[in-house]
């Protein structure tokens, strides 16, 4: 069976535990690092460009807060969306690896680690999976790992 882009509704029993799926890629610009940290992240190394050439980092960064936003489209667009997703409880072992510059294209990853379905609330339960992001020298830049709830298949 074939999921994503709308063609099927992929339940908890889809998933199996040791599945990689390929997420895609986006590439992050300079404006939209610039954007980002100016709401939400504004330390010198994310906002100026020249303060950032002074710093550890040698030249702007992204932060990793956005980061962590792009590995969540690239999820959406290539799992959640066409799934029974009711939601995350949260994220465990969140880790930001290397910095992501202006011009970096980013490529996610989603591992399933383990699948379990719920003993209590039967029409659900719970999946494991790891979360990366690699630029495009393969460099992994960010991994996490995380806990989704997902409906089962109805009878």
């Amino acid at each position: 069976m074939v999921y994503g882009l709308g063609e099927s509704m992929r339940y908890l029993e889809d998933f199996q535990p040791g599945e990689v799926i390929e997420l895609g890629s986006c590439t992050i610009g300079e404006e939209e690092i610039l954007d980002f940290a100016r709401r939400y992240d504004p330390q010198p190394f994310h906002v100026d460009p020249e303060r950032a050439q002074a710093s550890i980092y040698g030249g702007l960064i992204a932060s990793g807060w956005q980061t962590c936003g792009l590995f969540m489209r690239l999820a959406v667009d290539g799992v959640i969306g066409d799934s029974s997703s009711m939601g995350s409880p949260g994220l465990d072992n969140l880790r930001w690896l290397l910095p992501v510059r202006p011009g970096d294209t980013l490529r996610g990853r989603y591992t399933v680690l383990e699948v379990t379905p719920s003993r209590s609330r039967p029409d659900r339960g719970i999946l494991k999976f790891r979360g990366e992001l690699f630029n495009q020298r393969d460099e992994l830049t960010l991994s996490l790992e995380g806990v989704g709830f997902f409906g089962r298949r109805p009878e």
